[in-house]
């Protein structure tokens, strides 16, 4: 690969990051936010497959570990992360992973994507609900996996299907414009 591809694949690393950071920042508070976070992450992996798309992932959590304000209430440092709702972000890395090598492999088609990102997501649910548990337990006092779910992911199931209905749907009109540009 020459240095123009390399180049390519760094802008949309960057790009994807980007993304995610501005999609954290819209919110509507709540124990855990509803933002537009997995609909960015969705996008990005489902556009730039695994490999550049858990680079984004990881580039984005590196930004907030330093203190960059890009998390949800422009939150930043190793606290957002370590805190209760920190295992959701983590949680990305599952999703980003799981939707990137769905695409690479099977194909950008929305009967492909969209259950890859449902069980991204899920597997986003169960790591974040766990560290939830741990961390609120912690500082809290104990909590039961059902007030866990009824806080942190029943709540979010529906605006998540939209977020992967519009991720599906953006995918599809985008990637015939940037997959053959992405320097792979």
């Amino acid at each position: 690969m020459d240095n123009r591809g390399k180049t390519g694949q760094l802008t949309a690393c960057a790009m994807g990051i980007a993304l995610i950071a501005c999609c954290s920042w819209l919110s509507i508070p709540a124990t855990v936010p509803f933002t537009l976070q997995t609909f960015a992450v969705c996008l990005v992996t489902a556009l730039l497959g695994w490999k550049m798309g858990l680079v984004s992932v990881a580039g984005y959590l590196l930004l907030g570990l330093v203190g960059a304000p890009v998390f949800s209430g422009f939150k930043g440092g190793l606290g957002a992360l370590l805190g209760p709702t920190g295992g959701y972000l983590v949680g990305f890395l599952f999703t980003a992973l799981t939707v990137g090598l769905a695409a690479d492999r099977f194909g950008r088609r929305v009967r492909i994507l969209a259950p890859a990102m449902a069980l991204g997501i899920a597997l986003c649910y169960v790591f974040g609900t766990a560290w939830f548990i741990v961390a609120y337990s912690r500082t809290s006092g104990p909590i039961g996996v059902g007030t866990a779910l009824g806080w942190c992911v029943f709540p979010y199931l529906i605006p998540d299907g939209v977020k992967i209905v519009l991720a599906c749907l953006l995918c599809r009109r985008l990637y015939p414009l940037i997959g053959k540009g992405r320097g792979t």
